[in-house]
């Protein structure tokens, strides 16, 4: 018994036309994340200010300690994060 006709393959599918879609847009942040950040971030400020106060009176003295150098740096330093952290909320995603 022989087949004179041989089994029938399906035709390969049409591939679709290279079409550059955008990617998709990421989720956007929600009101009260931007509110909390923008909100952490003013009381990241404060350490800042007291670190230029600070600063600013241990400069005019004569004689200064490194530490306290050091800790005026680390305010200015958490200030920096809590401008960045302002920026960041005001900007959002994009």
């Amino acid at each position: 018994m022989s087949e004179t006709n041989p089994p029938s393959v399906p035709p390969a599918p049409a591939q679709p036309p290279d079409v550059h879609l955008p990617p998709p847009l990421p989720p956007q942040r929600g009101g009260c994340a931007t509110a909390f950040m923008a909100l952490f971030g003013v009381l990241l400020l404060l350490p800042g200010l007291c670190a230029l106060l600070f600063g600013l009176g241990v400069l005019s003295e004569s004689k200064t300690d490194p530490s306290i150098l050091f800790l005026i740096l680390l305010g200015l330093a958490v200030c920096f994060a809590g401008v960045m952290l302002i920026r960041a909320a005001i900007k959002g995603d994009r």
